[in-house]
């Protein structure tokens, strides 16, 4: 009996990974050891010490690596995708109503070139002109670890290229949390793809700037046909030069799982598999909204989202120059 190579992935355990997870889906030639790792801790595992053979990675840490010493190799793989209209908090005394109010103003990042803050700044500035550079960027912990979860983190030496002079980055003082100095005012709004603890806490003094933030995403998606890509599945290169074949191997496996998570809908109707009351509900309007492949991977069918994705990082001073999709990308797996 030929012998399977051992990897670990380190990726949370989302329905569309389950099958990976619990060994209903073998990836052929390889034998799993599946850590369903909170994404924030697998992140900055990967990033810091590149402890995982495969893992999963923020979309916008993995390509900033791309221009540093290209640690990783992704396949197009996207475990994790949000609309971001929800995203944009504001202190409810700050006079902020319209995005166009953000101008000027101070707002909060956990870091600049968080994915989400990425997707954000991209969006207000195409759909609304708040472009990247006509704000104040407050940098630093969402929340304070003593008094809830600890957030693991890795922020940026430089979050933007010196070149980009007009965009301004402020580290926040040591002990502060952005979740905190929006609820005090010391900043005027907050992009996060966490909800801040304050949101909860302090509803007369937090509130969302897009309260129909629902029919503005579908607006959006109608739009532009984006359904914004938050995390990838990435290789780390010294792997994957080993061992080539476990890219098309990897791909086809996650292919595999999600294909079995939404089989749920369309099959196995006559239960609950998921803890919503209106679950097929739910399911049948994203389907006449969106498609019935609504969360494709592959590289042709993300390939304009991705190439947006890459513009606003060009354009919020994250990376020097722009690529090309397919560039970001093991070859075995660019024509899926």
């Amino acid at each position: 009996m030929v012998e399977k190579l051992r990897l670990t992935l380190a990726c949370w355990s989302y329905d569309r990974t389950i099958a990976l997870y619990d060994g209903t889906v073998k990836p052929e030639g390889l034998e799993l050891n599946y850590l369903p790792l909170w994404p924030q801790e697998t992140f900055y595992r990967m990033l810091k010490y590149k402890e995982f053979d495969i893992a999963e990675l923020s979309f916008g840490a993995y390509i900033a690596s791309f221009f540093e010493d290209k640690p990783f190799v992704a396949i197009p793989v996207f475990p994790s995708r949000s609309f971001r209209h929800n995203s944009i908090y504001v202190n409810v005394n700050s006079g902020i109503r319209e995005p166009q109010d953000l101008i000027g103003r101070r707002v909060g990042v956990p870091e600049y070139r968080q994915t989400a803050a990425v997707w954000i700044k991209g969006i207000l500035s195409d759909m609304y002109g708040v472009k990247p550079e006509s704000v104040t960027y407050y940098s630093g912990p969402l929340e304070d670890p003593s008094r809830r979860r600890k957030f693991f983190t890795v922020l940026a030496e430089t979050d933007v290229l010196p070149k980009y002079k007009e965009i301004k980055v402020v580290k926040i003082s040591d002990g502060k949390n952005l979740s905190d100095m929006l609820v005090n005012g010391e900043i005027d709004a907050l992009y996060s793809a966490l909800v801040p603890s304050s949101f909860k806490t302090f509803p007369d003094k937090v509130t969302r700037l897009f309260k129909n933030y629902r029919e503005l995403e579908i607006e959006y998606y109608k739009k532009t046909k984006i359904f914004p890509i938050m995390h990838v599945i990435v290789i780390r290169r010294d792997v994957y030069e080993e061992n080539r074949w476990i890219a098309k191997s990897i791909y086809k496996a996650f292919e595999e799982s999600k294909n079995v998570a939404f089989e749920k809908f369309t099959i196995a109707t006559g239960t609950l598999h998921y803890s919503l009351p209106w679950l097929f509900d739910h399911y049948e309007e994203t389907v006449k909204i969106m498609g019935e492949d609504y969360w494709p991977y592959g590289l042709k069918k993300n390939y304009y989202t991705i190439e947006t994705f890459i513009r606003y990082m060009y354009e919020q001073g994250i990376i020097p120059t722009l690529v090309k999709p397919e560039e970001l990308f093991a070859k075995e797996v660019t024509d899926t």
